[in-house]
């Protein structure tokens, strides 16, 4: 073995030694879950099911708990209901985020407060950011109410959470917000990065600001805005603390306010991500696992096409 082999092998095993640690976490906490959890969802489980035999008394299923969701109604509600909050949460998040990086792109005075102004919810805990919004949106003594009195208009008696048609809307409304100075940080890093030069170019070719944002900041914005749908995406299909906190049961139970859907009791913020935990509630792990991976497989879908649609350059 040749002296340069000898000291490629000696790297690789320097490499592998520091990446060890990792490597060890990861299999614990992450790869071994995974594997689990796929052997898991071919398997019946129940609340007496002995935990700390991990392989032992779970009757095998086959395909059977895949099945039982692809013909739950429930199942298919809840997608459909996260499609239309990713649809509402998307591309405003990444519309206002990319609005807030231009305009703080400028040299405005004070510029740094709002850059922190705007980022700040987006450190706070999620439940708490959807208990202030249910304080504020409180029909009657919810500041939303009060300031909207000023002009003699008021919230719905029983408020927008407590409607199935404002309800979810609402709830989009407010994680847009929390989010705004995410989008806003990456976009401004992003504009910042484009070459002068390009853009004075543009000017001596005489293109409006329009052409500018359309030619130019756009076109080379688009890893960041790849970046967005995908991390969206997996926040809409996972989506089940803003849930928790804003569609309560004083609406008629977590996921409220119900409505009739094919002669079924539905909540019309019932996501798929309180959907699993109302699985994992029930005992039912095995189909809890089948939905992870479907879920799994839907996000994988939708992060190829988007990746296909917007042709990111490796």
């Amino acid at each position: 073995m040749s002296i340069k082999s000898n000291s490629n092998l000696r790297e690789s095993l320097v490499s592998y030694l520091f990446l060890a640690p990792f490597l060890a976490i990861f299999i614990i906490f992450l790869g071994y879950p995974m594997i689990y959890s796929l052997y898991l969802s071919f398997r019946s489980t129940t609340f007496s099911t002995d935990w700390y035999n991990i392989f032992g008394n779970m009757q095998y299923v086959g395909l059977a708990n895949y099945q039982s969701l692809l013909t739950d109604t429930r199942f298919w509600w809840s997608l459909g209901l996260t499609l239309s909050y990713a649809v509402l949460t998307i591309p405003a998040s990444i519309a206002l985020g990319l609005w807030l990086a231009i305009l703080l792109n400028n040299k405005l005075k004070g510029a740094s407060f709002f850059r922190s102004a705007f980022y700040l919810p987006n450190v706070l805990d999620l439940y708490v950011v959807g208990t202030i919004w249910v304080l504020i949106l409180s029909p009657n003594y919810g500041l939303l109410d009060i300031l909207l009195g000023k002009i003699g208009l008021h919230l719905p008696e029983s408020g927008l959470l407590a409607n199935p048609y404002t309800a979810l809307p609402t709830i989009a409304l407010v994680i847009v917000l929390k989010g705004a100075g995410f989008g806003m940080i990456l976009f401004l890093s992003a504009i910042q990065n484009i070459s002068e030069s390009i853009y004075e170019a543009a000017d001596i070719d005489g293109a409006s600001w329009w052409q500018k944002l359309r030619y130019i900041t756009l076109p080379l914005l688009k890893p960041v805005i790849l970046f967005m749908i995908i991390t969206g995406t997996m926040s809409a299909l996972n989506a089940f603390t803003e849930i928790y906190a804003m569609a309560s049961s004083k609406y008629g139970g977590f996921g409220g306010p119900y409505i009739e859907f094919q002669g079924q009791s539905v909540g019309a913020t019932s996501l798929s991500g309180l959907y699993l935990y109302q699985l994992f509630e029930r005992a039912e792990y095995g189909k809890t696992a089948a939905f992870s991976y479907l879920l799994m497989i839907i996000a994988l879908i939708i992060s190829f096409l988007n990746a296909r649609l917007l042709k990111v350059e490796k």
